[in-house]
């Protein structure tokens, strides 16, 4: 397999109402089954989504759900659903006193590009829009897919067999935040080269009527990621115990499992019995109460009844 990245040169201040693919277009020979990445600051550029304020101000406004905050570095929850440092907000390559926010519709972004490209030249090309995102356990940034269009954007292997004849279950790679980091590398941070095109993996191009899924196929739904929280926030919330968090801590957690966790942390003198659809924690100590009902509200559990030397758990509907 042959894989190139071409980072594209010439391209010119992008701004409020330009036309992308009249930028693309003289830069480069596109051919089908070539992936156009495209930076979302000039996608955001192009389509007017630069403010002029104050960022903290713009940050607030574009949040959706705190995350985790250290300091002034605060992780959270975009309107796009997209878990970003400063929501996405970047006071970069633009002029002082601006700001820029992320596209309205990233996957309608690169809907537009990829049909302009396909209306003027007949090429049949897939879209990525492109952004940089920190991970979770790793130092540093890469650039993940935010918006696309005509990409698969994971590749499932399940049920596929390895060399060894084994069956794969959750392999899936998600190519199109690999196909934006692979730009990144062509691109760079001040190379002034906003379009990539990665060639080499046409299949991963969709057909001319299929724009796939897009990029927001990527987001895993509120409560099905295991880091829905920060650390500390985490412990703040379940102490809190308030309804509007309850769905970042999942599906109920089994009955077993959370008896495990009662038995550690009710004490010696506690006695914790499971039944077939709720969960009693004996205890002569109200501290045993009381840490029995923060690890209920961690697990998707909650007291239906207070006795005075026992408390009664269930599960909270889904």
């Amino acid at each position: 397999m042959k894989l190139t990245v071409l980072g594209l040169d010439g391209v010119g201040e992008v701004r409020g109402g330009d036309d992308l693919a009249a930028h693309l277009l003289p830069l480069v020979g596109l051919s089908d089954g070539d992936v156009v990445c495209v930076t979302s600051k000039v996608v955001s550029k192009a389509e007017g989504h630069v403010l002029t304020g104050d960022r903290a101000d713009a940050i607030v406004r574009e949040t959706r759900r705190l995350v985790a905050r250290r300091g002034p570095l605060s992780i959270v929850v975009n309107r796009l659903g997209l878990t970003l440092a400063a929501a996405g907000v970047d006071a970069s390559n633009v002029e002082p006193g601006q700001v820029l926010l992320l596209p309205e519709d990233p996957d309608a972004s690169a809907r537009a590009l990829r049909s302009a490209v396909r209306e003027r030249t007949g090429v049949n090309v897939g879209v990525v829009v492109t952004d940089t995102a920190g991970r979770a356990w790793r130092e540093g940034q890469t650039d993940i897919a935010i918006g696309a269009a005509g990409v698969r954007v994971v590749d499932d292997h399940t049920g596929r067999l390895d060399p060894y004849g084994n069956t794969l279950a959750v392999t899936a790679p998600a190519v199109a935040d690999e196909l934006a980091a692979a730009a990144e590398l062509a691109a760079g941070k001040l190379g002034r080269r906003p379009f990539v095109v990665v060639r080499g993996r046409s299949d991963l191009v969709l057909p001319p009527d299929d724009d796939g899924p897009g990029a927001a196929a990527l987001l895993r739904p509120e409560g099905a990621d295991l880091f829905g929280l920060g650390s500390r926030e985490a412990v703040v919330a379940a102490l809190r115990g308030g309804s509007e968090e309850r769905r970042v801590f999942g599906s109920p957690a089994p009955a077993a499992e959370l008896a495990v966790v009662l038995d550690v942390l009710t004490g010696d003198g506690a006695v914790v019995t499971v039944g077939p659809d709720r969960i009693e924690v004996a205890s002569q100590d109200p501290k045993a109460f009381w840490a029995a009902e923060v690890a209920a509200y961690a697990h998707g559990w909650e007291v239906v009844e207070d006795g005075e030397a026992r408390i009664r758990l269930r599960a909270v509907a889904p």
